[in-house]
């Protein structure tokens, strides 16, 4: 699913079920005793994943354990993000020295309740969805929009550490490529540099899947403002 969606340089594992019996270390099991079996299964399942991935990057074996805002904590030098739904786990990876953010979800491809498009889309996108429904059904273009913006908040999150608003997110949909560009309007207060970001989706097996990378790009290659 997430392959098609990531440049060269981003390693990448999925899978369509729980993995059983994935071994966890002692600090991800005292994490993962608070949860019921279901969310252990999914948490196992990723940390699993996450760890094959470092494994490709070349990086040693290790606790993954969430932090605070519950986003994982990456081994020095990796950037990645993490997505979970109902079918579906993905995690990917990149060296920091190559991509500065990362940020990937998936979605059921099933309409958003109609309360939560409103807070999370502009006008405009309304009206664009809109027509897209009319045109292509197959879509659910509302919870596509949705992911987007997930994706574009991990990404934002990871390099800014600063909350962004969706309604602060521009997302322009290019159907054909199926690509997108999202600009932000809103930086959340915070400290970070990318206006703009752009990414990849698809629409395949029942489920949406949106990915988001930004290139480190060195300092002294910046233009200045």
């Amino acid at each position: 699913m997430i392959e098609c969606l990531l440049p060269s340089g981003v390693v990448h594992a999925e899978a369509f079920t729980d993995t059983r019996g994935v071994w966890l270390y002692p600090e991800e099991e005292a994490v993962a005793t608070r949860w019921g079996p279901e969310r252990r299964a999914e948490f196992a399942t990723a940390r699993h994943l996450a760890r094959g991935a470092l494994a490709r990057l070349g990086v040693a074996p290790g606790p993954l354990l969430p932090g605070p805002d519950r986003a994982p904590r990456w081994p020095m030098g990796v950037v990645g993000s993490i997505t979970h739904c109902a079918g579906y786990r993905a995690v990917v990876l990149a060296p920091q020295t190559v991509f500065a953010a990362l940020g990937v979800d998936a979605e059921p491809n099933s309409p958003l309740p109609p309360k939560v498009l409103d807070r999370i889309a502009t006008v405009e996108e309304r009206l664009r969805l809109g027509e897209l429904a009319a045109d292509r059904p197959g879509v659910r273009w509302d919870r596509l929009l949705f992911s987007i913006k997930e994706s574009v908040y991990k990404a934002w999150y990871l390099s800014a550490r600063s909350r962004l608003g969706f309604q602060g997110i521009a997302v322009g949909l290019d159907v054909k490529d199926r690509s997108f560009v999202a600009r932000l309007s809103d930086h959340g207060g915070g400290r970070g540099d990318c206006p703009l970001l752009l990414g990849r989706w698809s629409v395949r097996h029942g489920l949406v899947v949106t990915a988001v990378t930004r290139p480190n790009v060195p300092r002294h290659t910046q233009k200045r403002a």
